[in-house]
């Protein structure tokens, strides 16, 4: 019994002491009272004591088991707290020491707020995580052009082993990249849609149908997200470069078109209202095809009514074929005659009438020659310009020296009358001008000469080669000065002749005579001689304008010598042979004496 009550005096709780004690007083009482045995009482009392070391016994090992307990969730927390900490890359939690002190329970409440803390870090984190990295799957789907039929979430793997602020951070930046390739990529889809419509537009075609045809999400009027895949950013560009080779392609045609109705039109003389109904092809001639952009401007119907007419006209171009080849042959003729070149022979285009008639003969080649044979005389005439200035010039002077000639005949020049001193005036500008004339022969000569050995062939002039013409006016010129020359010395011959005949008729007159002749008589001489002197001027004045009359008749004879070139020699020799007899036949008739 005192082995029983041993421990329980041991006890420290109050509560224990007495009610222990209270039921062993209690109980003894009742032994004493029974007259219970005392090895009775001695086996109860060790049975007391087994029962309470067996609850003892049970209490300390639960009391182990809770602690051990407690220390296991405290390890686990703290590992568990270390492991956030090292996924979400942070060093601590700030507000925890870093050391704890106290119980397991105080140790483990204490540990609890802070992993509380981490986890709801470790939640937030992850969402963050799987807002970033499903964005990213959504647009690289989006690019990938993957994702044009599923509008549900894609599935996100997060790795919670790394939930770091760095890792987000690069997760984010992917992001940005992806977002800056997308809308890039939405802003070249934009662009080439707006040139589909564009060149749609200008080409007269429907762009919706173009653009389905591509990709339906291009054109959905639902507002669902557009393909920006490659494959499709390729097609896109296949299409544009498509419409823009259509677009070169139909304009010039339509340039081809527009240059045809021109030369058409110019052939034809169309009128203004013909002309006007394809004035908007024609405009499009000075275009290029970026500066192109009015809706329908390069439609096909517009294309095929341009044909129409250029067909049309090229019937009836073929209907007015001989129309048109006698006008072009007389532009031709016009620019041959107003520069004096040669003009085709005609023989030949009386043979392409005969063969436009009877349709042997391709009208457009007949034309394009025509044209060429008029390009080549418009060439030739302007080279010829500065050549036929030149001649007209010399032929003006050959006029104005054959007035001054006719104007040197008239005996009555220098009368007072109306308009003489006009004429005066002229006859003076007229010298000027004719001596200018050997000067402007020989410059003539120069660029002929110049000319013909650049283009190696023979100037005409009228038919006539303007060489010969000008070497041949030279030689008539310097004929009739030469005959012009001799008349002097023979008329300076004549009036000797009628003074030394005057002298023999009436005597020499004496230095130192009584006699003097009579009134009469020496009147009478004197008025012969007067006479004579005046028959002898009209006599030599008539062999000069019938001599060379003026420079015009010169370049007439020559022309007339040079067509015939058989003749050109006789021509020259019968007009200084008549040049002399008359010559001859004047001094002959005032060779003779002189009656008093």
């Amino acid at each position: 019994m005192g082995s029983f009550q041993t421990p329980i005096g041991m006890r420290s709780s109050t509560m224990l002491e007495t009610s222990c004690g209270y039921l062993l007083q209690e109980l003894q009482m009742i032994w004493d009272e029974v007259g219970e045995d005392q090895f009775d009482r001695e086996k109860v009392l060790l049975d007391l004591e087994q029962e309470c070391l067996e609850v003892y016994r049970k209490k300390v090992d639960g009391a182990n088991v809770s602690r051990a307990r407690l220390h296991q969730e405290l390890a686990e927390a703290e590992a568990e707290f270390t492991h956030l900490l090292l996924c979400l890359g942070e060093r601590s939690l700030p507000g925890r020491p870093e050391k704890m002190a106290g119980t397991l329970k105080e140790q483990l409440d204490s540990i609890t707020p802070a992993l509380r803390e981490m986890r709801l870090r470790k939640e937030e984190r992850m969402k963050q995580f799987r807002a970033v990295q499903g964005q990213i799957l959504k647009i690289s789907a989006e690019i990938g052009g993957q994702s044009e039929c599923d509008d549900s979430s894609p599935v996100v793997i997060v790795n919670e082993n790394d939930l770091s602020l760095k890792k987000l951070e690069e997760y984010q930046n992917e992001l940005q990249r992806l977002h800056s390739e997308k809308d890039e990529r939405l802003q070249r889809v934009g662009k080439y849609i707006d040139t589909v419509h564009k060149l749609s537009a200008t080409l007269g075609m429907d762009a919706s149908t173009i653009i389905t045809k591509i990709h339906p999400s291009l054109d959905d009027p639902f507002g669902r997200s557009k393909n920006i895949s490659d494959s499709i950013l390729e097609k896109l560009k296949r299409t544009v470069e498509s419409l823009k080779e259509e677009k070169q392609q139909r304009l010039e045609k339509l340039h081809n078109l527009g240059k045809a109705l021109t030369n058409l039109w110019d052939l034809m003389d169309s009128p203004y209202g013909d002309r006007r109904l394809f004035s908007h092809v024609v405009r499009l001639l000075s275009v290029s095809s970026p500066e192109i952009s009015d809706p329908g401007s390069l439609a096909l119907y517009i294309i095929e009514q341009a044909e129409s007419e250029v067909k049309r006209l090229d019937q009836l171009k073929a209907s007015k074929m001989k129309e048109l080849f006698i006008k072009k042959q007389k532009d031709l003729e016009d620019i041959c005659n107003k520069s004096h070149m040669e003009i085709p022979s005609r023989s030949e285009m009386e043979k392409i009438i005969n063969l436009i008639n009877s349709g042997e003969i391709d009208h457009a080649n007949l034309l394009a020659s025509m044209d060429e044979q008029i390009s080549r005389a418009k060439e030739e005439a302007s080279s010829r310009k500065t050549i036929m200035e030149k001649v007209e010039k010399w032929m003006l002077a050959c006029d104005e020296e054959r007035w001054l000639e006719e104007y040197s005949m008239d005996q009555s020049r220098y009368s007072v009358s109306r308009g003489a001193h006009k004429n005066l005036r002229r006859a003076e500008r007229a010298r000027i001008t004719v001596n200018k004339i050997p000067a402007l022969v020989e410059l003539l000569l120069e660029k002929t000469k110049s000319w013909e050995a650049e283009r190696s062939k023979v100037f005409l002039y009228d038919e006539v080669p303007l060489l010969a013409m000008l070497e041949e006016y030279n030689a008539l010129r310097q004929e009739k000065e030469e005959e012009k020359r001799r008349l002097r010395q023979e008329k300076k011959k004549v009036q000797t002749q009628v003074v030394i005949e005057t002298e023999n008729l009436y005597g020499p007159r004496p230095s130192t005579s009584s006699r003097r002749p009579s009134n009469a008589s020496i009147n009478g001489g004197y008025s012969n001689a007067i006479a004579s002197n005046r028959r002898l001027s009209l006599g030599i004045q008539q062999l000069e304008s019938n001599g060379i009359n003026s420079g015009t008749q010169v370049i007439s004879i020559i022309k007339e010598g040079k067509k015939l070139p058989g003749q050109n020699i006789t021509l020259r020799h019968n007009l200084v042979s008549q040049v002399r007899d008359e010559t001859a036949s004047v001094v002959s008739t005032f060779s003779g004496p002189i009656s008093p």
